[in-house]
């Protein structure tokens, strides 16, 4: 009894092992190219506010959703957002050369990428980037509001 135990216990680690191995994890992120630094403010639907957030994004990506979520709720009477699918919006893409989505991009009123980002970002980080480039003084204490991590 205990070696048909053992061997059932055998064969289910056997197969165990062979499912696991043959699942394949999702490709890491490939980052190409630099994120712009200046944005034409008349090709995003700004209304006059003082803040712009971009995600550049893919209809495809599930982190693209997922950062987009999470831009969205920063909307306010100052800050405006849009999201920029690549399906929808090729020629942005294309025009601020965005080969990796998502991107995140916070511009000011004269459309001076203050902060970029690309691949995933955690919603306090967001808020932790916007809330950085909004505070005057922040800014003085520091020399730039980019984050130097995430640029390249």
């Amino acid at each position: 009894m205990r070696n048909l135990v053992a061997c059932l216990v055998l064969i289910a680690a056997a197969i165990l092992s062979f499912v696991l191995r043959r699942r394949k994890s999702d490709a890491p992120a490939r980052v190409r190219g630099e994120v712009p630094h200046q944005l034409t403010l008349r090709d995003f639907d700004v209304e006059q506010k003082k803040w712009l957030v971009a995600v550049f994004t893919s209809s495809t990506c599930d982190a693209c959703r997922d950062v987009a979520t999470k831009a969205r709720v920063l909307e306010s009477g100052e800050v405006a957002v849009q999201i920029i699918d690549f399906l929808d919006n090729r020629d942005l893409h294309k025009r601020y050369q965005i080969d990796s989505v998502p991107t995140t991009l916070i511009a000011d009123d004269q459309g001076v990428v203050r902060f970029a980002t690309v691949g995933p970002i955690t919603a306090t980080d967001l808020w932790a980037a916007l809330a950085k480039c909004r505070d005057p003084k922040v800014l003085s204490e520091i020399s730039s509001c980019r984050d130097e991590n995430r640029d390249n």
